[in-house]
């Protein structure tokens, strides 16, 4: 299969990649801000801490160059249709100065190779319709269509 555009064009070495704790906060809120979920700081902290409390969950954080420069998500559920466990990104996001040199790429890695750790049967992730960009590039590194995913909104989130 070809990767097309986005195969890695630069030179970034690869990441370090750890769990997230507190002390990433900023780091965090800045991330989601790019990816169009802006939040404060602490918001951030309490983001982290609620995840690191959940054992069904995951936040990677991606440092380069000795700053943060992307961030996966994940979230362990059981299926009830499998009758197994599944894994679903539900954050994925490099800065804009590291897009192209092969994060985006590592981090889905480290999620998949998370996703086995933890028994999941399979990964998954939704992606907002008008992301276009994303989607080809989910698609470039392994990922199927699925399903249609439907919202109904129940407050403010």
């Amino acid at each position: 299969m070809s990767t097309g555009h986005f195969a890695p064009r630069g030179d970034l070495p690869d990441a370090d990649l750890r769990s997230a704790s507190a002390i990433d906060a900023d780091d965090v809120a800045a991330l989601l801000s790019e990816l169009g979920y802006p939040c404060g700081v602490d918001e951030a902290r309490e983001r982290i801490l609620a995840i690191t409390a959940n054992d069904r969950q995951a936040l990677v954080v991606a440092r380069s160059g000795g700053r943060v420069c992307g961030l996966v998500a994940l979230d362990f559920m059981y299926y009830l249709p499998l009758g197994t466990t599944t894994c679903r990104i539900t954050a994925l996001v490099v800065t804009d100065t590291a897009k192209g040199q092969g994060l985006g790429r590592q981090l889905l890695k480290e999620a998949e190779r998370r996703a086995r750790f933890g028994g999941a049967a399979r990964l998954e992730l939704t992606s907002g319709s008008q992301r276009t960009d994303a989607h080809a590039f989910y698609r470039a590194c392994g990922f199927s269509d699925g399903t249609l995913r439907f919202i109904k909104r129940l407050g403010d989130a």
